[in-house]
């Protein structure tokens, strides 16, 4: 069982009793030589029962109002990458210029969530071909690590590892990037990305949310140091002189500024080969792992057709498998079955009904969603109306289901989302991440003493080591993807561009700014400041089973009565655990009187704003 599982099925009295004994014991007693050091305890919430203050206008929880401009607009998680994605867009950039200067610049501002050692994708509303289309960003195993291999570096449990180099695929972002370019930019390459290098090097002072998951991130690379092939060059980029940034303090990557300049003057070649590629290789061998520039050079991003479905008369889509995409559309096409707004906003029956749809959806993702180049996943029968009024059949209006299965077809995470549209009418749905935490915990370095400035993926502990399992280790396969953009249209016109980062969180997340909007009216900022639900211990594409009915995480916004009734229900109820994701959101409003506009939306569990012009 999982920690944060385990800890949270303890009644709060017996944590707060083995808390106090905890803290009595470590006054007295000291860790062992080389033993890790224990997690530190925490504090009480001096702030406990106090809620948000009252707006003049709108629903009392939301925190700020939705940003409306008429040329352009980005929603990031970062201040200083909305601004640098508004600033390109000033200088004649293209949304792709913007949103790949945005991810370029998160890799340093956000490296909790992301940077150019992980996977990106994408959906965009094309103008001039009015429609959406999209990319597939994830890179494959190296082609020399084995299965035989890699179940040898399998964890006790049969599950592989979340850190080191078994984890570690190619990664996708900066192709990404250069495809995008190549199809949709204005400004040259080099002018998209100068700038990030420059802010690299200069540095930023360090934001809350960001200080406290760094801080968090590495402590849990140090527990794990054991399984990490190399551990001194993340310390030296995201902890000089033996700590993390405190919130305030200044923090630079001018390694990754090195790194981003010689992408921005050589192109993606420079990263895969090139130069970085020889690094990379050289690093790998060095410390015992399996990448090579063959395997960095034959990887290209993917084009590839959205999957859809409409709900309630809004058309949303999805990226297909290896992405988890396909839950989104399967929890909605559920869910329109029910009359969530009759049942009433954040009310245990559309919670309910919400719940077990993901329940549902997500026993066939762990049953089907793999690479489709080794597997095929029956997409169109999945994404089907009929199949999703017979999965609906099995829910109950008044108990939770005692198991979930996947259905008769023929046959944690940490992420960065961001939005951003341009004043032709291209809007830009981008999500990229590298995985559980920060990633593998492995940063390359060039051989001299200089880092490379950025960390691994450690996407590759997402497969599965079953024999017959789609989503089963293989050599130059890409695993299971749970990143997802989110998109959605109104009378073929592009309507939002919008996603929900973390994890298995994000096509539940998905769902619930869909069904906020759609079934009960809100905005784009309101939608995303309501309470959300997240429920755990579904069965996951590596193979492991469900934990019966799993459990219910709710905010504390979710109404008490709401609680006592989904209790009752039979839901094994839990509060916030920080697992609720990161929202960012670009709509365009068809005006009744003038030209369109775009309003703009951020999530108040991060750091980030939203602006427009």
């Amino acid at each position: 069982m999982r920690r944060r599982t385990f800890l949270s099925t303890l009644p709060a009295g017996a944590l707060l009793a083995g808390a106090g004994a905890v803290n009595a014991q470590a006054a007295t007693q000291q860790p062992a030589a080389g033993a890790a050091p224990p997690a530190p305890a925490r504090a009480p919430d001096p702030f406990a029962g106090v809620g948000i203050g009252d707006r003049i206008t709108g629903p009392k929880f939301v925190g700020r109002s939705t940003v409306w401009g008429a040329s352009g607009a980005a929603a990031t998680a970062h201040p200083r990458a909305t601004l640098i994605g508004i600033d390109t867009l000033r200088r004649g950039g293209s949304a792709i210029d913007a949103a790949i200067a945005i991810n370029a610049a998160l890799g340093f501002l956000e490296p909790v969530a992301n940077g150019i050692g992980g996977d990106a994708f994408c959906m965009l509303w094309d103008p001039k071909q009015k429609k959406v289309v999209g990319f597939n960003g994830s890179g494959p195993s190296p082609k020399g690590l084995s299965l035989e291999t890699a179940r040898s570096k399998a964890r006790d449990n049969g599950y592989l590892p979340s850190y080191g180099a078994v984890t570690v695929n190619v990664p996708g972002t900066v192709d990404a990037w250069w495809s995008a370019h190549q199809r949709y930019g204005k400004l040259p390459w080099k002018d998209v990305l100068l700038p990030v290098a420059e802010l690299c090097e200069e540095g930023v002072p360090m934001p809350q949310v960001i200080a406290y998951y760094l801080e968090r991130n590495m402590a849990g690379f140090d527990r794990s140091a054991a399984i990490i092939e190399e551990n001194d060059n993340r310390k030296k980029v995201y902890a000089p002189g033996g700590r993390t940034p405190k919130v305030g303090e200044m923090f630079a990557n001018p390694d990754l500024g090195r790194t981003l300049r010689l992408i921005a003057e050589h192109g993606r070649d420079a990263f895969y080969d090139g130069p970085i590629a020889d690094q990379i290789e050289r690093y790998f061998k060095r410390i015992g792992g399996w990448m090579t520039r063959a395997d960095l050079a034959a990887h290209e991003t993917e084009w590839v057709e959205p999957i859809r479905t409409d709900y309630r008369g809004v058309d949303v889509y999805g990226l297909g498998p290896n992405t988890q995409g396909l839950s989104t559309n399967q929890i909605l096409n559920i869910c329109e079955n029910f009359d969530l707004k009759g049942m009433g906003f954040q009310s245990a029956a559309s919670i309910h009904h919400q719940a077990e749809a993901k329940r549902l959806a997500f026993e066939d993702r762990a049953k089907w969603f793999a690479d489709e180049r080794f597997s095929q996943t029956p997409v169109e029968w999945l994404n089907s109306k009929a199949y999703a009024a017979e999965r609906a059949k099995l829910i109950r209006p008044d108990r939770v289901m005692d198991r979930a299965f996947p259905g008769d077809a023929p046959t944690h995470g940490d992420t960065t989302y961001f939005s951003v549209a341009d004043k032709d009418g291209m809007m830009v749905s981008w999500i990229q991440s590298n995985y559980r935490g920060m990633g593998s915990g492995l940063v390359p370095d060039d051989g001299e003493g200089r880092t490379l400035g950025f960390m691994f993926q450690d996407r590759g502990e997402l497969f599965a080591l079953t024999d017959g399992h789609p989503n089963v280790y293989a050599p130059g396969k890409r695993p299971f993807h749970t990143i997802i953009p989110g998109f959605a249209c109104k009378d073929g016109q592009p309507w939002m561009a919008f996603g929900v980062m973390g994890g298995g969180m994000q096509p539940q997340g998905q769902a619930q700014i869909i069904i906020n909007m759609v079934d009960y009216g809100l905005d784009p900022q309101e939608a995303g400041d309501s309470p959300r639900w997240q429920h755990e211990g579904s069965s996951e594409p590596t193979g492991q089973a469900a934990e019966g009915v799993g459990l219910l995480f709710l905010e504390s916004g979710v109404p008490a009565a709401s609680k006592a009734q989904l209790e009752a229900m039979g839901w094994v109820l839990r509060g916030p655990n920080g697992g609720f994701g990161g929202y960012q959101n670009v709509v365009m409003q068809q005006n009744a009187r003038g030209p369109w506009t775009y309003g703009a939306a951020t999530e108040m569990r991060k750091d980030g704003i939203a602006l427009a012009y």
